[in-house]
């Protein structure tokens, strides 16, 4: 998967932005992050799960999925290896992420 693909999953979300974070392009609805590109290096993407949403995609997905280094990682920041990412195992990710920062009534469109 491509940096671009990554980039077209997170925007096909409802109300979904690009902003740049910190040298990196992340996605954010309004202020609220829920993934970001270029991070540790450019093989890589995040998504912004929940711990125990984090370990059922590393259970299912590990060559695709790992856990963020310190307390981001603890706190369910997980890592796309784009690399060997399929888009189907990313789109399931980022609807996770982008549904725990949306409120209900967003949700309700996707």
């Amino acid at each position: 998967m491509t940096a671009d693909e990554f980039r077209d999953i997170a925007l096909s979300l409802p109300e979904a932005v690009e902003i740049g974070h910190m040298g990196h392009p992340d996605f954010r609805i309004g202020k609220k992050i829920f993934a970001t590109l270029g991070y540790p290096d450019e093989n890589y993407a995040m998504v912004k799960l929940m711990p125990d949403q984090q370990q059922l995609f590393l259970e299912k997905h590990p060559a695709i999925f790992s856990q963020s280094k310190g307390k981001w990682g603890l706190g369910g920041a997980t890592l796309v290896n784009l690399r060997v990412a399929k888009p189907k195992a990313v789109r399931e990710a980022a609807i996770v992420a982008w549904r725990n920062i949306a409120s209900a009534k967003l949700a309700e469109k996707l």
